[in-house]
């Protein structure tokens, strides 16, 4: 590949969420407009991860086309050139190209990964495959020489981790084998994850917003009805200080919204804030806040019915392809650089 590669994905196991629209889906088609022509983007579908832990497996592959569709609503271009989607198990060099990283990847290494501590805690009955989710997500990296991965904070020491393995892995056969992504400061001054909007759950604001919740109470899913949705913001959880501040230590609810509001309003936090701290009743912050979730989601759903499927499947098949070939001839080095294939 001629350009430096920008990767990223999200799970399809769920429909996704306010919280993914706004630090995921949306920084996504602006790296895209952003970079058009000098990068290329891989945006792909990691339909392999989605069952690291239970899902509904019957709804996993038309979630994963949804899951594009969704792309596709919030902006992204499908006629740029240099932006390839494709599905992660569409591409097998993904899951053989895990089983020999395994092999120098170190337990210890695993055990300490913050993301399965947290997933496995106080469950019975823990998969392998949520252990081993770092390992296929470092393949996901190096198959493809990806230079920046743009993840969310819980994400960013798997990333680490995919650059430690690619270095092992350098030094141990020649340092041209793998291109390990940029480190770990490098990542977040490309993505600008120090501005990004980390959304919280309406229900528990200490909490952010996620689509593995056990209730839907405090999630926005893109898919909400609109009505529905707006009700699920007028109840949200606040506080009894009984006056608006814009602080996430003292007042997470509030600030919550306050900044939701700003993004759906395309004002600055400041500017919300203007208008709103100092108010002793939350009353009107909530309703505009709902209003405004309520306008965003009917003209989402609009955008969202309007997407040409054809076109999505035609753009997914001819990626597909391509990331095969780049894939496979990743993979080939790597075969033979451990003794699979006659050097």
């Amino acid at each position: 590949m001629k350009k430096s590669v920008i990767l990223t994905g999200l799970r399809a196991n769920n429909d996704l969420h306010l919280g993914n629209y706004l630090g995921a889906l949306l920084p996504m088609v602006e790296l895209q407009k952003k970079y058009a022509g000098k990068y290329q983007i891989n945006l792909f579908v990691p339909d392999l991860h989605s069952f690291t832990t239970p899902i509904d497996h019957s709804k996993l592959y038309d979630q994963s086309l949804n899951n594009l569709k969704l792309f596709v609503a919030s902006g992204l271009d499908l006629a740029d050139p240099d932006t390839y989607i494709y599905r992660q198990s569409f591409v097998p060099a993904h899951s053989e190209m895990t089983v020999i990283l395994n092999c120098f990847t170190h337990f210890g290494e695993l055990g300490r990964m913050i993301q399965f501590k947290d997933k496995s805690s106080n469950k019975e009955n823990v998969s392998a495959g949520l252990f081993d989710y770092p390992v296929l997500m470092a393949a996901d990296i190096l198959l493809y020489g990806a230079k920046y991965v743009p993840v969310g904070q819980d994400q960013t020491q798997h990333v680490e981790l995919a650059r430690d393995i690619g270095i092992r892995m350098n030094n141990k056969f020649g340092k041209d084998l793998l291109q390990p992504p940029e480190a770990e400061k490098d990542q977040i001054t490309f993505a600008g994850q120090n501005n990004r909007l980390r959304v919280r759950d309406l229900s528990n604001p200490d909490k952010k917003m996620s689509k593995t919740n056990d209730s839907d109470k405090g999630v926005i899913f893109l898919t909400d009805d609109p009505d529905t949705a707006a009700k699920k913001v007028l109840g949200a959880t606040t506080d009894s200080v009984g006056v608006i501040n814009y602080d996430y230590d003292k007042q997470p609810g509030i600030s919550n919204l306050l900044d939701i509001l700003s993004a759906l309003t395309n004002k600055t936090t400041d500017e919300i804030c203007k208008i709103y701290v100092g108010q002793k009743q939350y009353k009107d912050l909530k309703e505009a806040t709902s209003e405004a979730i309520k306008k965003f989601l009917t003209e989402f759903q609009t955008k969202l019915n309007e997407v040409d499927e054809k076109a999505v499947l035609g753009k997914l098949s001819a990626s597909e392809e391509v990331m095969n070939k780049v894939a496979n001839a990743t993979l080939l080095k790597v075969q033979k650089a451990v003794g699979l294939r006659q050097a």
